[in-house]
């Protein structure tokens, strides 16, 4: 067979052109594919939603890629072990609840048991401000990475989500956008509670407890 570039080129954009569009209005729209976005992308698909999950860089995954110091090794708890397993992570018992997993294994299967659950992921978009309705965050505006990359002065795209979730990890980068924009969070100080030292029993445990909407239509997650 001959391979028309032509062809492929228009075979790219109407694929992407297709896929876009149906994922303008959604359910759920997740900021970040790290490992609590790809999760929280699988169940609510599962639960029959329509998500949508934006990742600003190339790969999925966000920093679980690298382990322990690039040690591609994750260690999870007896609570964790079965969102793995589920997803078809070989999991070993290391003995007195500790379990470990690869990490790359990990990043490429968390993110293909969420494509298959009927999560729509987008890469190389970056979230950079919310649509507000009133008082309630109803989605995200998006723009590609590389054009935040470059400082292009472009307009950014709108979506809209009857739900959100900042899954950006660390940044909190939603959190910040709407802390600034339009108001107080619903945390103690109103505002980001930023990073305590290291203490991984504590760490794990609020961030679990943390794990809630903070915003009129803005939850976070990871």
């Amino acid at each position: 067979m001959r391979i028309d570039d032509i062809t492929v080129t228009r075979l790219i954009f109407k694929r992407f052109a297709e896929k876009f569009e149906n994922n303008v209005e959604v359910d759920v729209a997740v900021a970040g594919a790290g490992p609590s976005g790809l999760v929280a992308a699988r169940h609510l698909a599962k639960a029959g939603k329509k998500v949508v999950v934006f990742e600003r860089k190339l790969s999925t995954g966000g920093g679980i890629w690298g382990g322990g110091m690039t040690f591609p090794v994750i260690i999870v708890q007896e609570e964790s072990r079965g969102l793995l397993e589920d997803a078809g992570v070989r999991v070993i018992d290391e003995g007195n609840g500790y379990y470990s997993a690869d990490s790359i294994e990990t990043s490429v299967k968390l993110c293909a048991a969420a494509i298959d659950a009927g999560a729509t992921i987008f890469n190389a978009i970056s979230v950079e401000d919310v649509l507000l309705k009133g008082k309630q965050v109803n989605g995200f505006v998006i723009n590609w990475s590389s054009v935040e990359v470059a400082g292009l002065h472009v307009d950014p795209l709108s979506t809209r989500a009857k739900y959100c979730v900042d899954a950006t990890g660390h940044a909190a980068e939603v959190c910040r956008i709407v802390q600034r924009k339009a108001g107080r969070l619903n945390t103690p100080t109103g505002g980001i509670e930023e990073e305590k030292s290291m203490c991984a029993e504590i760490g794990e445990q609020t961030v679990v407890e943390n794990t809630r909407e903070v915003y009129p239509g803005l939850f976070v997650a990871g």
